[in-house]
């Protein structure tokens, strides 16, 4: 499994890098406690060591890997900091939600729609990458349009391992087959409805079904768990 191209529009050769060494570590390509050197990753990705430092320093400040002497020591991810993410997720999501409640979500449930269409049309072909970006795009449209910037920069914040998650147990969702995909497309509208109740209850409810179900997928999906 590569780090897809298509998401690293407009990206530094620095965030390029990051972005492949963290999907090897959170596969599990690359283990816990292996030592990576400066010299290995430059080797690897054919640039000097600026950008290595770039990429490393960025791994450091995600607790992905200890930083050393002319390189660092792969903490990795294992299925506990993985939840501890999705309770981030959560509280976020749960946050929002209930807050558009509130608000005309009429155009939001028009942007939704056209994602979760995109969705279907990559279940249609087959394209993992393609159904876990727009997965990531649903979510991220609705913690937008909650309009709270510190929200929006705690999100900012999980959403390069987060990504690189959704890319992985999407991965082991189409190996299911297609009716797996169809739930995951059900659990998308079933979303939208509960926006469109503006019933911050039923909000809350289906919120706590999503990630409640989620959680279930990570268990298969993170490697050594």
């Amino acid at each position: 499994m590569q780090y897809p191209s298509v998401w690293l529009n407009n990206a530094s050769l620095g965030e390029t890098i990051a972005c492949e060494l963290r999907l090897r570590i959170i596969n599990g390509t690359i283990k816990t406690d292996e030592v990576i050197s400066e010299n290995w990753v430059a080797s690897e990705f054919g640039t000097s060591r600026s950008p290595v430092r770039e990429a490393l320093k960025t791994l450091s400040n995600e607790g992905l890997i200890r930083l050393e002497r002319m390189g660092a020591v792969v903490i990795g991810l294992d299925i506990a900091d993985v939840e501890e993410l999705y309770d981030v997720r959560f509280l976020i999501e749960s946050f929002v939600q209930q807050r558009l409640a509130q608000t005309d979500v009429t155009e939001l449930l028009g942007s939704l729609q056209r994602i979760v269409d995109k969705m279907e049309l990559a279940m249609k072909h087959n394209d993992a990458v393609e159904f876990s970006y727009q997965d990531l795009s649903f979510h991220e449209t609705i913690i937008t349009a909650a309009e709270h910037n510190r929200i929006l920069h705690l999100w900012k914040s999980i959403r390069p391992i987060v990504m690189t998650v959704m890319l992985i147990t999407t991965d082991e969702i189409f190996s299911k087959g297609e009716q797996k995909l169809h739930a995951v497309i059900e659990k998308h509208y079933r979303i939208m409805k509960g926006l469109e109740s503006q019933d911050k209850k039923v909000v809350e409810e289906v919120v706590r079904e999503y990630f409640a179900d989620s959680r279930k997928t990570l268990h298969t999906s993170i490697p050594g768990h």
